[in-house]
């Protein structure tokens, strides 16, 4: 039995019908903004910023989809 053990990260709920997940670049600095693509405007939602490239991975683990199925927006 163990007492302490770490937990993953908790879910992120969203809508899967009207909302996308996507990482948004910077073309000059190349920082990364995780959130959300709105389907029917197009609209990007910010969640968090991504320090690098594991902070992308855990936010598609938390969000259930592949890192390689995220939409990059530039």
């Amino acid at each position: 039995m163990r007492l302490f053990r770490k937990k993953g990260p908790a879910p992120i709920p969203y809508d899967r019908e009207t909302a996308e997940p996507a990482v948004r670049s910077s073309i000059c600095t190349g920082e990364l903004t995780v959130g959300f693509v709105d389907r029917q405007t197009g609209r990007f939602h910010e969640y968090e910023l991504a320090h690098d490239e594991n902070d992308v991975e855990v936010f598609c683990q938390r969000v259930g989809i592949a890192a390689s199925e995220i939409k990059r927006i530039f």
